[in-house]
């Protein structure tokens, strides 16, 4: 299951609260990659073999959107599709008790604040 995540920093642009069209774009190779802000499209662009690489097995918790390297994750097949979870069990046990809210929030399809929305990263104080 895919979603979107920052190529440079590595962050799901879902828990971050960024939606598709609210993120920043660059392309390369013909393929067009979203960002969680410009200053990663600048490193990205920089050295974006690198980048790819290091982001290339990342995957994000649908629960819990926590991102992790694919071998840290625990895999379950679900109505036919691989899905990766974190490993804590809580969060498989609560993605089955709703799994299409889960499932559409992790492809963006579903409005989330993010941490970026409330007390979280990149929020200055007042």
């Amino acid at each position: 299951m895919e979603t979107i995540i920052c190529h440079t920093c590595g962050c799901s642009l879902v828990r971050l609260g960024i939606s598709e069209d609210k993120a920043s774009i660059h392309h390369h190779d013909g393929e067009q990659y979203h960002f969680c802000c410009q200053g990663c499209v600048d490193l990205f662009a920089a050295d974006p073999e690198k980048y790819l690489e290091e982001t290339s097995e990342l995957i994000v918790c649908p629960t819990c959107l926590a991102e992790k390297p694919r071998q840290w994750a625990t895999i379950l097949n679900i109505g036919g599709s691989d899905i990766y979870f974190c490993r804590c069990p809580h969060c498989v046990d609560i993605f089955k008790a709703n799994p299409d809210f889960y499932i559409e929030r992790l492809h963006g399809r579903r409005p989330n604040e993010g941490v970026l929305g409330h007390d979280g990263c990149c929020i200055k104080p007042d």
